[in-house]
């Protein structure tokens, strides 16, 4: 349907995966399977529940009469009781034991539990795809000297491996949160109205070890080994502030990265994959623009935002629970989900093709290397019975005048200029030796072997998550 807005999360970005399981087909199925396990683990406890009921339920979990449901809504105003009416309709025989003691939370609050924690699930699988490809990237290049920058002003070389692994880093610590964020979802079980579980006292005539058994068969029927401890109607909303912030860490890791892969690309040393049909420009037909890792940016910063959603939700629910966070939930969480999925997406795919233009790296740091090298010229110049402070002044005056024709656009050669300077006792082609890039990167290249090394439990076994993308 084209004459009608849809979100460009679902038309242009997010894969087939995320879009199915937050789709309508998956929410409501996912109510019935909850209604399902009730029903059944009611009946094995005791309750006035039969198999056959139970059998027709499970016969009609996938069934769903949208028209009825959406005639019933707009009667009675209630989204749970218009899917209630309709499954009692498709299940007759179960119509009266459909929802009993439950109150509209079981299914919501349930359903979103499980779709969470399998997209989360997604979500780490993903990251873990991006990161095994940025470590074989920060393998390859692990020795490769490049132009180290402050301030993005060039400064002592590193390599082009142990710039890798500074995002791989931040991604790691993503991923422990995500870790976190899983191990901490419980089940909400069916607590009934402000979380007391009343209705079941009444059911169950005060037998609370049935209560208890009866969350956790349900609990257990859904892959959940524990219920939230205390709850009111709903699961701890504090719960979608430990998911929004994982998701929104992330998207702050990804855009760091694709900053700086957008800044390598304007100085030629580092592209994003470019397909040979590909346009960079409509009226610069010259042009190669970085656009996957532009729109890793632009997603970015959404979900960042995003996130402030579900704090804000949070912190506003009074008492046992009110209705204000169920619009901005049926959005926030959802479509933070969706963004994080497309970010990994594009993420996989800059990864994996990303290109090393080595000449323009090598160019870049012999353009600065002298004057990152004086200071080891210095010594060596003392070593050989020069005067420090003489020597000291030569290299001050020298790298000035050059650092002016450079300014000038004027070619300019440092290295000549203090082969004239009397107080250098060092020759030419000695002081191109000590300009040897790998003579001043340091430990880089222990650090990325090292670094790699303890990752790697964390990779074994990573799935290739990442896809071509031509968004």
């Amino acid at each position: 349907m084209k004459d009608a807005y849809e979100t460009p999360l679902a038309s242009r970005y997010a894969s087939k995966y995320m879009l199915k399981l937050f789709s309508p087909d998956t929410r409501y199925s996912t109510w019935r399977r909850l209604w399902v396990s009730l029903a059944r683990v009611q009946m094995r406890l005791g309750l006035p529940v039969t198999e056959a009921q139970v059998a027709e339920l499970a016969a009609h979990t996938d069934d769903i009469d949208y028209d009825c449901v959406r005639a019933r809504e707009a009667e009675v105003r209630h989204d749970v009781m218009a899917h209630i009416y309709a499954y009692g309709l498709a299940a007759p025989s179960a119509a009266g034991i459909i929802h009993l003691g439950a109150t509209s939370c079981y299914v919501t609050d349930n359903a979103d539990l499980i779709i969470y924690r399998d997209a989360l699930r997604r979500v780490r699988a993903s990251l873990v795809g991006v990161m095994a490809s940025l470590a074989d990237f920060a393998r390859k290049y692990a020795a490769t000297p490049t132009l180290g920058y402050t301030h993005y002003q060039p400064a002592q070389p590193v390599t082009v491996g142990k710039r890798a692994t500074l995002w791989l880093q931040d991604l790691a610590s993503d991923l422990a949160e995500i870790d976190f964020a899983l191990g901490n979802i419980r089940f909400l079980g069916c607590r009934g109205t402000t979380g007391t579980e009343a209705s079941f006292l009444e059911l169950f005539d005060g037998d609370t070890a049935r209560i208890d058994e009866m969350n956790r068969m349900i609990a257990a029927d859904f892959g959940f080994d524990a219920c939230f401890d205390v709850c009111g109607q709903t699961y701890p909303r504090k719960l979608d502030t430990r998911i929004m912030n994982a998701l929104a860490s992330l998207a702050g890791s990804l855009y760091k990265m694709a900053c700086d892969i957008r800044l390598l690309q304007h100085d030629r040393q580092l592209f994003e994959p470019f397909e040979s049909g590909q346009i960079g420009s409509s009226a610069m037909p010259y042009k190669r623009n970085p656009m996957r890792c532009e729109r890793i940016c632009s997603l970015a910063r959404y979900l960042m935002a995003d996130a402030a959603n579900a704090s804000a939700t949070a912190a506003s629910q009074w008492l046992e629970r009110t209705l204000d966070d169920s619009a901005n939930r049926r959005i926030a969480l959802p479509e933070g989900f969706l963004c994080a999925d497309a970010l990994l997406r594009l993420a996989g795919n800059v990864v994996s093709g990303l290109t090393v233009n080595e000449k323009a790296v090598d160019r870049a740091l012999r353009e600065y290397l002298p004057f990152i090298a004086t200071e080891n010229l210095m010594m060596e110049n003392v070593k050989r019975g020069g005067d420090r402070q003489k020597t000291h002044e030569a290299i001050r005056r020298c790298s000035l005048a050059a650092t002016e024709k450079i300014n000038a656009g004027e070619p300019c050669d440092l290295i000549s200029l203090l082969c004239g300077e009397p107080e250098f006792l060092i020759g030419r082609g000695e002081m191109e030796k000590l300009l040897d890039p790998s003579l001043f990167t340091g430990r880089c290249g222990e650090q990325v072997g090292n670094y790699l090394e303890k990752l790697a439990p964390l990779l074994e076994g990573a799935a290739d998550e990442t896809e071509t993308v031509t968004l």
